[in-house]
């Protein structure tokens, strides 16, 4: 089984791939690479079996009706919590299930800058079912919206203050504790870079993650929640120990 994974950015610049290799007893990093062009990204999609999209692939149903109301009229105001209102515009229903799960809050793909990058995501979405590959955003096709932060969190690992200047010791510890959780993960000739990048080393991350969802390993909505899922996009939680993904073959 091969798997990718993708930390998305707004522009080639700072987009990270990796392709994981799995083996009975292994897991390999097959390749890792930088400033990544939406053409690379398909073109690496058409050989893997799943791919883990560092991405939102969508926005709360709440905002883009408002947004649709804005532009023909008049907004209509709901009655009550104004400020639950306005988290509903600002929150995916999948962002409020992570929050409950793991106490992280998504950034908002409605109002924060992660938007740039879901702007560009939905045309790779598109690009990828232009090639023939099925892009449900619940994560049951080709390709699944992951969350590196949240992973690391329910793998038992750091997941914050990783990112950003003065942070690369405690990047190349995490990289080590990632080495020790999963000795079986081989970085190979990658293990620099991943050290020195952490969109390198989320990319990486995604790729587990795709491989949690591809063996079963991973939540799925249930029937309610996968009506929404289907439009604002699914955030596939790993549910075991990295242990799980090297163990929990497809039975």
């Amino acid at each position: 089984m091969l798997t990718l994974g993708v930390d998305l950015a707004a522009a080639d610049k700072r987009t990270a791939m990796a392709t994981v290799e799995w083996l009975p007893d292994r897991a390999m990093v097959r390749d890792l690479v930088l400033d990544v062009s939406d053409a690379r990204i398909v073109e690496a999609s058409e050989h893997a079996d799943k791919v883990g999209l560092d991405c939102p692939l969508g926005w709360p149903e709440l905002f883009v009706a408002l947004v649709q109301a804005h532009r023909t009229g008049h907004v209509s105001v709901a009655d009550g919590d104004a400020a639950q209102w306005r988290r509903r515009l600002a929150y995916r229903l999948t962002d409020e299930v992570v929050r409950e799960e793991t106490g992280i809050v998504p950034l908002s793909v409605a109002a924060d800058r992660i938007a740039h990058a879901a702007f560009r995501g939905a045309g790779l979405l598109a690009m990828l079912a232009a090639a023939g590959h099925d892009v449900d955003r619940c994560g049951d096709g080709r390709v699944v919206e992951v969350y590196p932060a949240a992973a690391l969190c329910r793998w038992g690992l750091a997941y914050r203050g990783y990112k950003g200047r003065g942070q690369d010791v405690r990047h190349a510890d995490l990289v080590t504790a990632l080495c020790r959780a999963a000795p079986w993960l081989e970085l190979g000739a990658f293990d620099r870079l991943c050290r020195r990048s952490h969109d390198a080393f989320d990319s990486v991350i995604a790729a587990l993650n795709a491989r949690a969802v591809a063996i079963g390993r991973a939540a799925e909505p249930d029937d309610e929640q996968r009506t929404v899922a289907r439009i604002e996009g699914w955030i596939a939680l790993p549910t075991g120990p990295l242990s799980d993904l090297l163990d929990g073959a497809e039975e």
